[in-house]
């Protein structure tokens, strides 16, 4: 399911009763009719003490923290046009409230990468209401994870669990601090696992839950009835901005993985399949024989990839990875993006309508370029002609996600606000087939052609646009 058309809050993001009446006259004894009843009782009186010792276990690890960030705005003249390219603006603070959740007694601290990004300062506060001064050790916007640490020791730590032992119905516990209201526990279920194209992170495997969630929350403790961090609260899912019963949280095994490597090389690993995939549809389902609309059809292997050395063939429907359902491209390519290194798993496919398995020993990620045509932070008539424009070169995978009439060239997939070549007419999902009258076939090309342009030359591009071409020129005036 695509929440992309919700409205997303990015998280800054109850037991039920039982109604007890009278029992009916009849020929029941008092005695029959209220055994049963004391076994309810009795059950919910259990429960109310797991869910007692689970909140005084987890408490004590779960943190605050108060990240400071300096914003830069444009000025404006009276007629409301931008002249910030003639005068400075001083930037402003704006501060920003989260959670955390510490996962070593020395003061690591386990949040969310959009709690503390470009802070300039971060403040973490303690359950017992100690302060520190937070350094963020390093980030993954893709995960949407970070790691604090702090200076100090014999801290409480949460116990990690195992998020892939969850399953829908779990009890479940939420604690951060939502609203600003420190040490906050809410209750609830796991109502959904693997919940991808959310539309909050690249990399999404998220655990769904019904445990309100609220502004505040982000990187606190999702956490089971055991007091074991089973996922980081991350987004909600609001019409109103508020909880509505259905928040997303990070699985402990991701953010775990990616947690492990940011302290050991400051950057996430990811594990790569080396084939290019295609989701099923109802027409494929029939035309491959079957059970189900699900899975992950292989269309193309990269020689020597993970996925050719495992010995898959194009053709093949991925339907499961370590007994979990596969259910569609993009799940498979977070489960093995947030798989180790090196690590092997069981993939269990379909060829030729016949269930198969092969072992799969997961490699490494190529390393992502920086896809972008600028070094300025800001855009204005000192900056490069194409400076806020961000391309990519063209996949089938690509080309299927934005609808593209092609599958080889570059394409513009971001532009930043404002900036010239987004008031020249450029827009996200333009094709780029010249710069300056010669072709750019690719990413390579691109960068040669652009780099050398200095702030007054003409940008002349031409594009594709839903089979369109046009020239767009590009010049500071």
């Amino acid at each position: 399911m695509s929440l992309r058309g919700s409205q997303m809050g990015l998280l800054a993001l109850g037991i039920a009763g039982v109604l007890l009446g009278c029992w009916p006259e009849g020929s029941a004894s008092a005695a029959d009719l209220l055994a049963p009843r004391l076994s309810k009782v009795s059950t919910a009186g259990d429960l109310q003490a797991q869910v007692r010792a689970t909140a005084a276990k987890v408490l004590p690890a779960v943190v605050s923290i108060a990240s400071t960030v300096m914003v830069h705005d444009q000025a404006f003249s009276d007629e409301g046009l931008p002249f910030g390219m003639f005068k400075d603006v001083p930037p402003r603070r704006q501060y920003g409230q989260g959670s955390g959740v510490i996962v070593s007694s020395d003061g690591y601290i386990i949040t969310n990468n959009h709690v503390v990004a470009d802070a300039v300062d971060v403040e973490v506060i303690l359950a017992d209401r100690r302060q520190f001064k937070g350094r963020v050790v390093a980030t993954d916007p893709k995960t949407d994870v970070a790691v604090v640490k702090i200076s100090a020791t014999g801290l409480p730590a949460a116990a990690w669990g195992d998020s892939s032992a969850l399953a829908v119905g779990d009890f479940v516990l939420a604690i951060g601090n939502p609203l600003g209201l420190s040490r906050t526990v809410t209750f609830g279920i796991v109502s959904a696992v693997g919940r991808a194209d959310v539309g909050v992170a690249d990399v999404e495997d998220f655990i769904q839950t019904d445990a309100p969630i609220n502004p505040g929350n982000s990187g606190g403790a999702l956490v089971n009835t055991n007091g074991e961090l089973v996922g980081i609260n991350t987004a909600i899912a609001s019409p109103t901005g508020g909880s509505v019963g259905v928040g997303f949280a990070i699985p402990s095994n991701m953010a775990r993985t990616a947690m492990q490597s940011l302290i050991k090389t400051g950057r996430v690993v990811r594990g790569f399949l080396g084939a290019s995939t295609q989701d099923v549809t109802p027409l494929l389902a029939k035309t491959f024989h079957l059970p189900d609309v699900k899975g992950s059809i292989i269309t193309d292997l990269q020689a020597k990839g993970s996925a050719e050395r495992a010995g898959l063939k194009r053709g093949d429907v991925v339907v499961r990875f370590d007994g979990r359902d596969v259910m569609d491209s993009g799940h498979l390519r977070n489960l093995m993006a947030a798989a180790a290194i090196g690590s092997k798993h069981r993939i269990e496919l379909l060829r030729d309508a016949r269930l198969m398995q092969a072992e799969l020993t997961v490699q490494e990620a190529p390393r992502e370029r920086q896809r972008k045509a600028q070094t300025a932070e800001t855009a204005g008539p000192t900056a490069h002609p194409l400076s806020g424009v961000i391309v990519d070169e063209i996949t089938p995978a690509l080309a299927r996600q934005m609808d593209l009439p092609a599958n080889t060239g570059l394409v513009v997939t971001d532009i930043e606000d404002g900036s010239l070549a987004e008031v020249s007419g450029l827009q996200p999902g333009d094709l780029l087939l010249e710069l300056n009258r010669q072709p750019i076939p690719n990413f390579s090309t691109f960068q040669r052609l652009a780099e050398p342009l200095r702030s007054t030359d003409l940008a002349l591009l031409l594009i594709n646009r839903q089979g369109s071409l046009l020239y767009i020129p590009i010049q500071s005036e």
